[in-house]
């Protein structure tokens, strides 16, 4: 394998030998729900994110990314909804570190999670978000959606890589299944 190259964003693994990792073992990610809370702290509103997948077609997701070498988690969650969601969303990210679900992601098609990339492992967490989202990157754009629709079947089928069942996860663990 070759050097790790360096960017400004840190060590990173060329696309060949990221591919060659991939085959070999389990990535570790993160995936994050943002969620709008009222002064209750209630659940008022789910985003999702709408993006451009490899086909053209547009799915949903959540936040969602890798987790690079010597970041934390904390880290890593702060990246990823600051890249998707751009700076101005004012996450507030979770005291404890403990994910409401651990998705297992398998290139094996048919399964709960696929990925048909890569043997994953993800940490799920729930992040209140409080300011402007303003979309980067390949997200084209954050949806706010009520609990209950976000859970409309035609939701659900448009939720990408085992997405929609994190979300049902997250929302049982709010008390909104």
């Amino acid at each position: 394998m070759s050097e790790i190259a360096a960017d400004d964003a840190g060590p990173w693994l060329s696309p060949e030998d990221l591919d060659f990792v991939r085959r070999k073992v389990p990535i570790l990610y993160i995936d994050a729900l943002p969620v709008q809370l009222d002064e209750n702290g209630e659940l008022t509103a789910i985003g999702l994110l709408m993006r451009a997948n490899a086909d053209g077609h547009i799915t949903r997701a959540l936040v969602s990314g890798r987790v690079l070498f010597h970041e934390s988690i904390r880290e890593a969650l702060a990246r990823h909804l600051e890249k998707d969601l751009g700076p101005m969303a004012l996450p507030q990210l979770p005291a404890s570190l403990t994910p409401f679900a651990i998705g297992e992601y398998f290139p094996t098609p048919g399964v709960r999670f696929h990925d048909e990339r890569q043997h994953a492992v993800s940490l799920g967490y729930i992040v209140p978000v409080s300011g402007d989202c303003q979309p980067r990157n390949d997200t084209l754009e954050t949806t706010w959606l009520t609990p209950t629709e976000a859970v409309l079947p035609e939701i659900l089928a448009d939720l990408s890589d085992g997405h929609a069942a994190l979300l049902k996860q997250a929302l049982a663990s709010m008390g909104k299944s």
